[in-house]
């Protein structure tokens, strides 16, 4: 099997890897003890972020044994190393560890596998809602409500006269982002956490996400790969679609939006320039 048509054939499994980590995680969660620590940046770790880390490098090394894995609790990889894959799976065990020490129930479990810098898989699970968002390369991209049946979603664009729906981080806000979303004009605002901001532009609940603070691969590359399946963009401020396996492993800022929606960025550059003038 080539690698076109291996990468659609690998989602339902990662799917399914991604289910079982959200039990793992929601074991610990039930519990009401996270066991919370904090790593060298002071960004927390609990006892969920390392049983879901576990569960899914065992998962796509047996899924996958030729395929590289690189886990935001396993990051030390040299680039001297990564620089040479082709192709990689790019994981963050718990998207939003914030949101789960404070029990709102919005963190994720995020699996992307990402090829020539280009996330062409992911997978987005939210175990508190029993939601997931999955795409990949010719396949679409779905949403899938607890047992329900999985269905297909598209980003939406504007409509004329329609305020615009912007989605924005509840951990992670900013005076530049305050300031960019009060000159956007007439607009609603949800805030949501972890990679979840992603997907509801994918699913057409959101026009536009930006995210102007700081961010690792990791955390976007899953909902990326669902967002462009899904007729999206996850794009820095020149438009440029971000790239994976950089020497650092940070984003750039970035918006997310329909993909001919791209004019907005003209008008959010104005806006975050004058809010720090």
């Amino acid at each position: 099997m080539g690698i076109r048509e291996r990468v659609p054939a690998l989602l339902p499994e990662v799917v399914a890897l991604a289910k079982q980590a959200g039990d793992a995680i929601m074991v610990v969660y039930r519990s009401g003890d996270a066991g919370a620590t904090s790593k060298a940046d002071d960004s927390p770790l609990t006892l969920a972020d390392l049983a879901s880390h576990q569960l899914i490098v065992e998962g796509l090394a047996k899924l996958a044994p030729d395929i590289p894995i690189l886990s935001e609790e396993a990051a030390d990889i040299p680039y001297a190393v990564r620089d040479a894959w082709v192709r990689f799976w790019l994981v963050d065990p718990l998207d939003g560890t914030k949101e789960f020490i404070k029990r709102n129930g919005e963190f994720t479990v995020n699996i992307a596998l990402v090829e020539n810098g280009a996330p062409v898989l992911g997978v987005v699970y939210a175990p508190v809602l029993d939601t997931c968002y999955y795409a990949a390369r010719d396949a679409g991209a779905f949403v899938q409500h607890g047992a329900a049946a999985a269905q297909p979603i598209s980003a939406k664009r504007i409509a004329n006269g329609e305020p615009i729906k912007v989605v924005a981080s509840r951990s992670h806000s900013d005076a530049r982002t305050t300031a960019l979303l009060e000159r956007l004009g007439g607009h609603d605002c949800v805030s949501m956490g972890s990679s979840l901001k992603l997907c509801l532009v994918a699913a057409g609940a959101a026009h536009f996400y930006p995210r102007l603070g700081p961010t690792m691969e990791w955390d976007t590359a899953a909902a990326h790969a669902v967002v462009i399946a899904a007729g999206g963009t996850v794009c820095d401020s020149t438009g440029a679609e971000l790239h994976y396996n950089k020497p650092d492993l940070h984003n750039p800022e970035f918006f997310v939006c329909h993909v001919e929606e791209k004019q907005l960025l003209n008008k959010l550059d104005r806006a975050t320039t004058d809010a720090v003038s």
